[in-house]
């Protein structure tokens, strides 16, 4: 199999040319309109039948592409957005796709807008094949930040379409990823009285308070990994972070305002909602003890875990053309919106996760070929 590897290089460096970086801080955060656009005009050029989805947040859409009709099929699924990036610490322009030592570098090459022109790539013998299923690639929003893109698919469905499979093209270095950790990201505030630290009777203490709060979250992630473990993991079971923490103004006023933000990564089987509600349980007793209000809020909407049957066609079909048994990884992914469309799931693709989010993000081009093939081979598979 040849692939004409100046026609990848071509396609990607018009992606990478074009900014999309989605970020929950709204200075950093930008539209992704134009890579959408020219992923449908690529797509459209191709002979895909294309719709450009709005999201509510502006200048926010996802992309549906079809080939073929009918029922089941193959959904190939990747985000149009990347990181912030540290402009200073490149060695290249992150925008201007570059070539050196068999590394294309750029922002977003590996993570990941490196694998469109691996679709591309892929479809090229088939333009004028008879589908017997459809071929559908998704392109999404924000998946670097609150997931809106992935939400919105999941909640108003493919447009009529049920697709039985769904390859979300994650750097994964040709690995089948059948599970990974869900992600939530929370805060606590709590309020209580300053005054003057000369006597503690003139208020009421938030950090005192929030060192209870701490305690018992502690105790809570004890509790989680005697609970829960997957040896399929490298790290084995949840974790919970205590990430930042901001309180006070001065060593002589009691501190009246304190705020804490953590993480927790959830194994499949485990349950965002569930563990809020655990958590909001252990709180009110510490509000009431200590005479503060206690506010419990998320940072963002989570991402559930994920998890498909090692046993399953997809994972086993994956595994068998690229060589590589499956394996699970602790980074979330838009998985478990495409299982919410009742598809079954796989993380694979070209490039490793250990490039992504970080300067001179590259994808090897030996890996190029790879990653056609093993599309090619899903496509004879499930569409034609």
């Amino acid at each position: 199999m040849t692939i004409d590897l100046k026609r990848y290089q071509y396609q990607l460096h018009k992606l990478v040319a074009l900014p999309s970086v989605s970020c929950g801080v709204a200075q950093w955060d930008m539209a992704n309109q134009a890579v959408i656009d020219q992923l449908a005009n690529d797509f459209s050029d191709l002979g895909f039948s294309t719709r450009v989805l709005p999201l509510a947040q502006k200048g926010k859409a996802n992309l549906l592409a079809t080939m073929g009709q009918g029922e089941g099929g193959l959904v190939l699924a990747g985000h149009s957005d990347t990181v912030p990036y540290d402009a200073n610490r490149w060695q290249s322009d992150p925008f201007s796709l570059t070539e050196k030592d068999g590394k294309l570098y750029g922002l977003g090459a590996t993570d990941m807008k490196g694998f469109f022109p691996v679709i591309m790539a892929a479809v090229e013998p088939y333009r004028h094949r008879q589908f017997k299923h459809p071929l559908i690639v998704l392109a999404t929003a924000d998946e670097e930040s609150s997931m809106s893109g992935a939400r919105a698919l999941a909640r108003e469905g493919l447009g009529g379409l049920s697709p039985r499979y769904a390859v979300i093209g994650e750097p994964t270095n040709l690995t089948p990823i059948r599970a990974h950790k869900g992600i939530m990201m929370e805060a606590i505030r709590v309020r209580g009285h300053s005054g003057h630290s000369s006597n503690p009777a003139l208020g009421n203490n938030a950090l005192e308070a929030m060192n209870q709060v701490m305690t018992e979250l502690l105790a809570l992630r004890s509790e989680l990994q005697q609970q829960y473990r997957d040896p399929t993991f490298a790290v084995q079971t949840p974790t919970l972070n205590l990430g930042c923490i901001h309180g006070g103004d001065g060593a002589n006023r009691i501190c009246g305002d304190c705020e804490l933000h953590f993480d927790l990564r959830l194994l499949p089987g485990m349950n965002n909602e569930e563990l809020r509600a655990a958590i909001q349980r252990r709180l009110t007793p510490i509000a009431e003890r200590s005479g503060t209000d206690i506010v419990f809020s998320s940072l963002f909407e989570g991402v559930d875990p994920f998890g498909e049957d090692s046993h399953s066609e997809l994972i086993k079909i994956c595994a068998e053309l690229t060589g590589n048994p499956s394996d699970s990884v602790a980074f979330a992914t838009e998985a478990p919106f495409m299982q919410q469309l009742g598809m079954q799931t796989v993380v694979i693709g070209p490039g490793s996760i250990d490039q992504a989010h970080q300067p001179d993000e590259f994808i090897p081009l030996n890996q190029i070929e790879p990653a056609v093939k093993l599309l090619r081979g899903l496509i004879e598979r499930f569409c034609l």
